[in-house]
Protein backbone atom coordinates (compact mmCIF):
# COMPACT_ATOMS: atom_id res chain seq x y z
CA UNK A 1 0.00 0.00 0.00
CA UNK A 2 1.43 3.19 -0.79
CA UNK A 3 1.13 6.05 1.70
CA UNK A 4 0.63 9.31 1.09
CA UNK A 5 2.54 12.57 2.90
CA UNK A 6 -1.06 13.16 4.44
CA UNK A 7 -0.78 9.40 6.21
CA UNK A 8 2.40 10.24 7.50
CA UNK A 9 0.98 13.79 8.96
CA UNK A 10 -2.16 12.42 10.16
CA UNK A 11 -1.16 8.76 11.39
CA UNK A 12 2.58 8.18 11.64
CA UNK A 13 3.59 11.25 13.23
CA UNK A 14 0.86 11.37 15.78
CA UNK A 15 1.91 7.94 16.97
CA UNK A 16 5.23 9.31 17.80
CA UNK A 17 4.25 12.36 19.44
CA UNK A 18 1.40 10.46 21.00
CA UNK A 19 4.50 8.69 23.38
CA UNK A 20 4.58 11.87 25.26
CA UNK A 21 0.37 12.25 25.59
CA UNK A 22 -1.19 10.70 29.05
CA UNK A 23 -3.00 8.41 28.12
CA UNK A 24 -0.98 7.96 24.89
CA UNK A 25 -2.22 8.09 21.29
CA UNK A 26 -5.34 9.99 21.43
CA UNK A 27 -5.02 11.93 18.33
CA UNK A 28 -3.31 9.29 16.30
CA UNK A 29 -6.50 6.97 17.10
CA UNK A 30 -9.10 10.17 16.07
CA UNK A 31 -7.24 10.88 12.95
CA UNK A 32 -7.17 6.96 12.35
CA UNK A 33 -11.39 7.27 13.13
CA UNK A 34 -11.67 9.90 10.94
CA UNK A 35 -9.16 8.20 8.13
CA UNK A 36 -11.18 4.87 7.68
CA UNK A 37 -14.38 6.69 8.36
CA UNK A 38 -15.53 4.67 11.52
CA UNK A 39 -18.12 6.10 13.80
CA UNK A 40 -15.71 5.16 16.88
CA UNK A 41 -12.58 3.58 18.05
CA UNK A 42 -10.65 2.05 20.64
CA UNK A 43 -7.12 1.66 21.73
CA UNK A 44 -6.30 -1.41 24.51
CA UNK A 45 -2.68 -0.82 25.97
CA UNK A 46 -1.26 -3.60 28.32
CA UNK A 47 2.86 -3.67 28.97
CA UNK A 48 4.55 -6.49 29.64
CA UNK A 49 6.04 -5.62 33.15
CA UNK A 50 2.15 -4.41 34.29
CA UNK A 51 0.81 -6.68 37.50
CA UNK A 52 -1.72 -9.51 35.60
CA UNK A 53 -4.45 -7.72 37.79
CA UNK A 54 -4.14 -4.25 36.60
CA UNK A 55 -6.97 -3.56 34.29
CA UNK A 56 -5.58 -2.51 30.38
CA UNK A 57 -5.62 1.22 29.66
CA UNK A 58 -8.56 1.37 27.02
CA UNK A 59 -8.97 4.65 24.73
CA UNK A 60 -11.99 6.14 23.24
CA UNK A 61 -13.00 8.17 20.60
CA UNK A 62 -15.83 9.02 18.83
CA UNK A 63 -16.16 10.49 15.36
CA UNK A 64 -17.16 14.17 15.27
CA UNK A 65 -20.03 13.20 13.46
CA UNK A 66 -21.40 10.96 15.83
CA UNK A 67 -21.29 13.59 18.69
CA UNK A 68 -24.91 14.15 18.70
CA UNK A 69 -26.00 10.51 18.78
CA UNK A 70 -25.27 8.76 22.24
CA UNK A 71 -21.52 7.39 22.58
CA UNK A 72 -20.69 3.67 21.74
CA UNK A 73 -19.57 1.82 24.81
CA UNK A 74 -15.95 0.27 24.90
CA UNK A 75 -16.80 -1.39 28.22
CA UNK A 76 -19.97 -2.95 27.23
CA UNK A 77 -18.10 -4.25 23.74
CA UNK A 78 -15.13 -5.20 25.56
CA UNK A 79 -17.53 -7.18 27.52
CA UNK A 80 -19.74 -9.02 25.08
CA UNK A 81 -17.39 -12.85 25.07
CA UNK A 82 -15.61 -12.00 22.13
CA UNK A 83 -12.73 -14.23 20.71
CA UNK A 84 -10.19 -12.93 23.63
CA UNK A 85 -7.75 -10.87 22.40
CA UNK A 86 -4.82 -13.01 23.70
CA UNK A 87 -6.15 -15.38 21.52
CA UNK A 88 -5.93 -13.19 18.12
CA UNK A 89 -2.98 -13.67 15.85
CA UNK A 90 -0.82 -10.62 15.84
CA UNK A 91 -0.80 -7.89 12.49
CA UNK A 92 -4.47 -9.93 11.50
CA UNK A 93 -7.04 -7.76 10.83
CA UNK A 94 -10.04 -9.26 11.79
CA UNK A 95 -13.58 -8.44 11.07
CA UNK A 96 -16.18 -8.54 13.14
CA UNK A 97 -17.70 -11.62 12.17
CA UNK A 98 -14.49 -13.09 13.07
CA UNK A 99 -14.84 -12.66 16.91
CA UNK A 100 -18.15 -13.84 17.40
CA UNK A 101 -18.94 -16.84 19.28
CA UNK A 102 -20.14 -19.58 16.46
CA UNK A 103 -19.78 -22.64 18.75
CA UNK A 104 -22.45 -21.47 20.56
CA UNK A 105 -25.73 -20.52 19.48
CA UNK A 106 -26.97 -19.12 22.53
CA UNK A 107 -24.20 -17.01 23.09
CA UNK A 108 -24.30 -16.06 19.41
CA UNK A 109 -27.48 -14.69 19.62
CA UNK A 110 -26.84 -12.72 23.01
CA UNK A 111 -23.44 -11.32 21.51
CA UNK A 112 -25.55 -10.19 18.37
CA UNK A 113 -28.50 -8.79 20.50
CA UNK A 114 -25.92 -6.77 22.41
CA UNK A 115 -23.88 -5.42 19.58
CA UNK A 116 -27.76 -4.19 17.62
CA UNK A 117 -28.50 -2.43 21.36
CA UNK A 118 -24.90 -0.59 20.80
CA UNK A 119 -25.68 0.39 17.12
CA UNK A 120 -22.50 -1.85 16.04
CA UNK A 121 -22.63 -3.77 12.64
CA UNK A 122 -19.35 -3.78 11.48
CA UNK A 123 -16.07 -3.75 12.97
CA UNK A 124 -12.14 -4.56 12.82
CA UNK A 125 -9.76 -5.89 15.10
CA UNK A 126 -5.96 -5.58 15.18
CA UNK A 127 -3.64 -7.50 17.53
CA UNK A 128 -0.23 -5.68 18.08
CA UNK A 129 2.55 -7.63 19.92
CA UNK A 130 5.86 -5.95 21.03
CA UNK A 131 7.89 -8.86 22.58
CA UNK A 132 8.92 -8.42 25.77
CA UNK A 133 7.22 -4.81 25.92
CA UNK A 134 3.75 -5.22 25.64
CA UNK A 135 0.40 -5.91 23.24
CA UNK A 136 -2.20 -3.05 22.34
CA UNK A 137 -5.71 -4.17 20.55
CA UNK A 138 -6.95 -1.07 18.07
CA UNK A 139 -10.35 -1.72 17.57
CA UNK A 140 -12.24 0.38 14.69
CA UNK A 141 -16.57 0.13 14.46
CA UNK A 142 -19.12 1.02 12.14
CA UNK A 143 -23.06 1.38 12.61
CA UNK A 144 -23.94 2.36 9.02
CA UNK A 145 -21.59 0.47 6.46
CA UNK A 146 -18.50 -1.87 6.16
CA UNK A 147 -14.80 -1.03 5.76
CA UNK A 148 -13.60 -0.22 2.96
CA UNK A 149 -10.32 -2.56 1.43
CA UNK A 150 -8.06 1.21 1.88
CA UNK A 151 -9.13 1.76 5.43
CA UNK A 152 -8.30 -1.98 6.04
CA UNK A 153 -5.17 -2.02 4.73
CA UNK A 154 -4.47 1.60 6.48
CA UNK A 155 -5.58 -0.53 9.84
CA UNK A 156 -3.30 -3.69 8.63
CA UNK A 157 0.00 -1.48 8.02
CA UNK A 158 0.12 0.23 11.07
CA UNK A 159 1.11 -3.00 13.05
CA UNK A 160 5.06 -2.55 12.37
CA UNK A 161 5.26 1.10 13.11
CA UNK A 162 2.54 1.09 16.34
CA UNK A 163 4.73 -2.46 17.61
CA UNK A 164 8.12 0.19 17.67
CA UNK A 165 6.56 2.64 19.69
CA UNK A 166 5.06 -0.09 21.74
CA UNK A 167 8.87 -0.81 22.71
CA UNK A 168 9.37 2.82 23.00
CA UNK A 169 6.34 3.41 25.11
CA UNK A 170 7.67 0.18 27.52
CA UNK A 171 11.16 1.95 27.87
CA UNK A 172 9.53 5.17 28.88
CA UNK A 173 7.12 3.50 31.13
CA UNK A 174 10.37 1.51 32.63
CA UNK A 175 12.68 4.74 32.83
CA UNK A 176 9.66 6.67 34.15
CA UNK A 177 9.38 4.43 37.39
CA UNK A 178 12.62 4.74 37.94
CA UNK A 179 12.70 8.80 37.92
CA UNK A 180 9.80 8.08 40.05
CA UNK A 181 11.22 5.55 43.00
CA UNK A 182 14.22 8.35 42.70
CA UNK A 183 12.12 11.39 43.80
CA UNK A 184 9.74 9.83 45.80
CA UNK A 185 12.76 9.08 47.95
CA UNK A 186 13.98 12.89 47.77
CA UNK A 187 10.61 13.80 48.58
CA UNK A 188 10.34 12.07 51.79
CA UNK A 189 14.31 13.30 52.92
CA UNK A 190 12.83 17.15 52.11
CA UNK A 191 15.26 17.26 48.61
CA UNK A 192 14.20 18.67 45.61
CA UNK A 193 16.62 19.21 42.89
CA UNK A 194 17.34 21.73 39.45
CA UNK A 195 19.42 21.01 36.60
CA UNK A 196 20.94 24.44 34.94
CA UNK A 197 22.63 25.05 32.20
CA UNK A 198 25.75 27.50 31.61
CA UNK A 199 23.69 30.72 31.68
CA UNK A 200 21.69 29.61 34.53
CA UNK A 201 18.38 28.38 32.47
CA UNK A 202 16.37 25.40 34.00
CA UNK A 203 16.39 22.22 31.70
CA UNK A 204 15.17 20.17 34.51
CA UNK A 205 13.08 20.34 37.55
CA UNK A 206 11.50 17.37 39.78
CA UNK A 207 8.04 17.59 40.87
CA UNK A 208 9.19 19.22 44.29
CA UNK A 209 11.02 22.29 43.24
CA UNK A 210 8.43 22.62 40.94
CA UNK A 211 6.13 23.48 43.57
CA UNK A 212 8.84 25.35 46.04
CA UNK A 213 9.94 27.96 43.81
CA UNK A 214 6.28 27.57 41.92
CA UNK A 215 7.69 27.55 38.65
CA UNK A 216 5.23 27.74 35.74
CA UNK A 217 5.57 26.12 32.08
CA UNK A 218 6.48 28.71 29.22
CA UNK A 219 4.00 29.70 26.79
CA UNK A 220 6.64 28.76 24.64
CA UNK A 221 7.92 25.53 24.79
CA UNK A 222 11.44 26.32 23.09
CA UNK A 223 11.48 29.29 25.45
CA UNK A 224 14.07 28.52 28.34
CA UNK A 225 13.12 28.87 32.33
CA UNK A 226 14.43 30.81 34.91
CA UNK A 227 14.37 30.57 38.85
CA UNK A 228 11.67 33.50 39.52
CA UNK A 229 13.80 35.85 42.04
CA UNK A 230 14.70 39.07 42.02
CA UNK A 231 17.61 40.23 39.35
CA UNK A 232 20.34 40.35 41.60
CA UNK A 233 20.00 37.08 42.60
CA UNK A 234 18.94 35.78 38.68
CA UNK A 235 22.48 36.89 38.23
CA UNK A 236 24.40 35.31 41.44
CA UNK A 237 22.60 32.33 40.02
CA UNK A 238 23.91 33.12 36.45
CA UNK A 239 27.39 33.74 37.13
CA UNK A 240 28.20 30.57 39.46
CA UNK A 241 26.60 28.64 37.05
CA UNK A 242 29.02 30.44 34.68
CA UNK A 243 31.58 29.30 36.99
CA UNK A 244 30.97 25.92 37.55
CA UNK A 245 30.36 24.95 33.36
CA UNK A 246 34.23 26.04 33.09
CA UNK A 247 35.55 24.69 36.52
CA UNK A 248 37.43 21.17 36.24
CA UNK A 249 35.88 18.43 37.81
CA UNK A 250 37.13 18.16 41.46
CA UNK A 251 38.68 21.52 41.20
CA UNK A 252 38.46 24.43 44.12
CA UNK A 253 36.27 26.71 41.62
CA UNK A 254 33.75 23.79 41.14
CA UNK A 255 32.98 23.37 44.99
CA UNK A 256 29.25 24.01 46.22
CA UNK A 257 27.60 27.63 46.73
CA UNK A 258 24.98 28.54 49.01
CA UNK A 259 22.48 30.54 48.30
CA UNK A 260 19.41 32.39 49.80
CA UNK A 261 16.54 32.20 47.61
CA UNK A 262 13.77 33.20 50.32
CA UNK A 263 14.69 34.29 54.13
CA UNK A 264 10.83 33.85 54.43
CA UNK A 265 10.96 30.17 54.19
CA UNK A 266 14.79 29.95 54.81
CA UNK A 267 15.02 28.57 51.73
CA UNK A 268 18.26 28.12 50.15
CA UNK A 269 19.72 27.00 47.11
CA UNK A 270 23.06 24.69 46.67
CA UNK A 271 24.83 25.25 43.12
CA UNK A 272 27.34 22.30 42.23
CA UNK A 273 28.88 21.50 39.40
CA UNK A 274 26.71 18.76 37.66
CA UNK A 275 28.20 14.94 37.84
CA UNK A 276 25.41 13.27 36.00
CA UNK A 277 26.54 10.60 33.73
CA UNK A 278 24.62 10.84 30.83
CA UNK A 279 24.93 8.94 27.92
CA UNK A 280 23.61 9.44 23.84
CA UNK A 281 22.21 12.97 22.77
CA UNK A 282 20.95 14.68 25.85
CA UNK A 283 21.54 18.35 27.38
CA UNK A 284 24.29 18.14 29.34
CA UNK A 285 23.70 20.34 32.85
CA UNK A 286 26.32 22.45 34.18
CA UNK A 287 25.40 22.69 37.26
CA UNK A 288 22.91 20.99 39.88
CA UNK A 289 20.80 22.90 42.44
CA UNK A 290 19.39 21.46 45.55
CA UNK A 291 16.50 22.66 47.58
CA UNK A 292 15.97 21.48 51.34
CA UNK A 293 13.14 22.21 53.02
CA UNK A 294 11.82 19.95 56.54
CA UNK A 295 11.43 16.52 55.98
CA UNK A 296 7.71 15.04 56.27
CA UNK A 297 8.44 11.68 57.97
CA UNK A 298 5.36 9.31 58.77
CA UNK A 299 6.81 8.84 62.79
CA UNK A 300 4.43 5.40 63.62
CA UNK A 301 6.27 3.81 60.64
CA UNK A 302 9.83 5.21 61.62
CA UNK A 303 9.04 3.86 64.99
CA UNK A 304 7.91 0.87 63.46
CA UNK A 305 11.00 0.40 61.44
CA UNK A 306 13.67 1.43 64.41
CA UNK A 307 12.65 -1.73 66.21
CA UNK A 308 12.93 -3.94 63.62
CA UNK A 309 15.97 -3.31 62.75
CA UNK A 310 17.20 -2.34 65.67
CA UNK A 311 15.35 -4.54 67.69
CA UNK A 312 14.39 -2.10 69.98
CA UNK A 313 10.69 -2.33 72.15
CA UNK A 314 7.85 -0.57 70.77
CA UNK A 315 8.58 2.32 73.42
CA UNK A 316 12.25 2.06 72.89
CA UNK A 317 12.11 3.27 69.31
CA UNK A 318 9.32 6.09 70.06
CA UNK A 319 11.63 7.40 72.34
CA UNK A 320 14.75 6.92 70.04
CA UNK A 321 12.73 8.20 67.60
CA UNK A 322 11.71 11.04 70.18
CA UNK A 323 15.58 11.65 70.56
CA UNK A 324 16.60 11.68 66.52
CA UNK A 325 13.80 14.79 65.81
CA UNK A 326 15.36 16.76 69.07
CA UNK A 327 13.47 16.42 71.60
CA UNK A 328 14.78 16.37 75.03
CA UNK A 329 15.16 13.20 76.88
CA UNK A 330 13.26 13.62 79.96
CA UNK A 331 10.90 15.84 78.10
CA UNK A 332 10.14 12.69 75.25
CA UNK A 333 9.88 10.26 78.19
CA UNK A 334 7.46 12.49 80.07
CA UNK A 335 5.64 12.58 76.83
CA UNK A 336 5.77 8.78 76.44
CA UNK A 337 4.17 8.20 80.02
CA UNK A 338 8.02 7.43 81.30
CA UNK A 339 9.89 8.99 84.70
CA UNK A 340 12.71 10.24 84.66
CA UNK A 341 14.93 7.11 86.07
CA UNK A 342 12.69 4.95 83.15
CA UNK A 343 13.60 7.44 80.40
CA UNK A 344 17.15 7.42 81.35
CA UNK A 345 17.66 3.67 81.40
CA UNK A 346 15.43 3.35 78.22
CA UNK A 347 18.01 6.01 76.64
CA UNK A 348 21.52 3.43 77.58
CA UNK A 349 19.52 0.38 76.20
CA UNK A 350 18.58 2.47 73.07
CA UNK A 351 22.46 3.67 72.95
CA UNK A 352 23.34 -0.46 73.75
CA UNK A 353 21.55 -1.52 71.01
CA UNK A 354 22.13 0.97 67.88
CA UNK A 355 26.01 1.16 68.90
CA UNK A 356 25.92 4.88 69.60
CA UNK A 357 27.26 6.74 72.63
CA UNK A 358 24.89 9.91 72.69
CA UNK A 359 22.13 11.83 71.76
CA UNK A 360 24.03 13.27 69.18
CA UNK A 361 25.56 9.63 68.03
CA UNK A 362 21.76 8.53 68.48
CA UNK A 363 20.35 10.93 65.60
CA UNK A 364 23.09 11.43 63.18
CA UNK A 365 22.71 7.34 63.18
CA UNK A 366 18.80 6.98 63.09
CA UNK A 367 18.42 10.22 60.61
CA UNK A 368 21.27 8.40 57.88
CA UNK A 369 19.29 5.12 58.34
CA UNK A 370 16.03 3.44 56.93
CA UNK A 371 13.61 5.30 59.58
CA UNK A 372 14.22 8.62 57.82
CA UNK A 373 12.84 7.60 54.42
CA UNK A 374 9.54 6.36 56.13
Amino acid sequence: MRFLPADQRELFLPLIDGLQQTPPWGVFLRNLVAHTHAQAGFLMIKLSNAPADQEPTVLHVNAPRTGSEASLDSGRLFSLGLKPHSRMRADRVYSLDEMLDYDRPEHLAQQRAALEASRVRFGRWLRITAPGAGDAWLVLVSTQEDFTASAVATLSAMAPPFAAALRILSSLSAQQLQSALAQSTLARLGVAQIAFDAVGRILAADPAAEQLLGLAAEADPAAARKVPVVPELARQIEAHCAALAQSPAGSPTGSATALLLDARRDLWLLLRKSDLALVGPHAAPAAIGTLRVQGRANAAAAIETLAAVHRLSKREAALAHAIAMGEPLIEAGARLGLTRETARSYSKRIYAKTGTSGQASLAHKLMSGLSALC
